[in-house]
């Protein structure tokens, strides 16, 4: 016979009663936690831009028909317009090319193709007359890394005779210097509410316990202002870039070490 067959057992209920009455084992995990300063901190930084991108498109369209539920845009029609809208490009880059513009920075976009369709008062009694017709249009972009060429650049694309000028955006040449200086103000604006906070409650802080961005760097860039003065003299146009405004906010947590000591 076994020896482990002949040691004694002890019943469930008391087995059951005896862990009831044990101490608690103490646990990390029911220490309270330790007393932490959170705050919350916001810069705002204000750069003058030293590049910009600006928008421009041209256009042909063919000539209006009569709209039929067979009408289809006439072939020799789309390609003419299509023709003349080439040759508009080739003027306009070449333009832009004698006005100073390195090729590279002049970015030519995709054809694009769109029915139109006018409504003209020629039908019988004055009934409106659906007229179809097809637009061809192509976007450009221009690079300009020298903003005071800004009004010799807009002249040129006058003078090439675009349909649409759709605006100036500003740019840095290099955002991450502006956006890496934002994001330091704001954490130099969070250590120094810390310690404001930390004197007046006469509190002590420990190291850093957690840090996070409230919000990435945010660009709001602002749009090209004329001067009154040049506009209501007749004189040459200025043109003004404004600033960028750059946004950072950051969240961070300080750990309490205890009273501070009185020196």
């Amino acid at each position: 016979m076994s020896l482990s067959c002949l040691r004694p057992r002890l019943p469930a209920s008391l087995l059951a009663a005896l862990l009831l009455t044990a101490p608690p084992m103490a646990s990390a995990a029911d220490a309270p936690p330790a007393p932490r300063l959170d705050v919350q901190a916001r810069a705002e930084l204000q750069v003058v831009p030293d590049q910009a991108t600006l928008s421009a498109r041209l256009w042909e369209r063919t000539p209006a028909i009569a709209q039929r539920d067979d009408t289809r845009t006439d072939p020799e029609a789309l390609a003419e317009a299509r023709r003349r809208l080439e040759e508009r490009a080739a003027t306009l880059i070449r333009t832009l090319e004698t006005a100073g513009l390195e090729r590279e920075t002049i970015q030519a976009g995709s054809l694009r193709v769109q029915p139109e369709v006018l409504h003209d008062r020629t039908g019988k009694e004055g009934e409106p007359t659906p007229l179809a017709r097809t637009r061809l249009e192509r976007p450009f972009e221009v690079e300009i890394k020298d903003l005071e060429r800004l009004p010799t650049i807009l002249d040129a694309l006058t003078e090439a005779g675009v349909n649409a000028l759709d605006g100036v955006t500003y740019d840095l040449a290099d955002r991450e210097a502006a956006t890496d200086e934002a994001l330091t103000q704001a954490l130099v604006r969070a250590r120094h509410k810390a310690e404001l906070m930390a004197e007046t409650l006469g509190i002590a802080l420990g190291p850093v316990h957690a840090v996070s961005e409230q919000q990435a760097p945010v660009f709001q860039p602002r749009m090209m202002a004329m001067s009154a003065d040049a506009r209501e003299s007749g004189g040459a146009t200025e043109y003004r870039p404004g600033t960028l405004t750059i946004d950072a906010a950051v969240n961070v947590s300080w750990e309490i070490e205890g009273e501070r000591s009185e020196e």
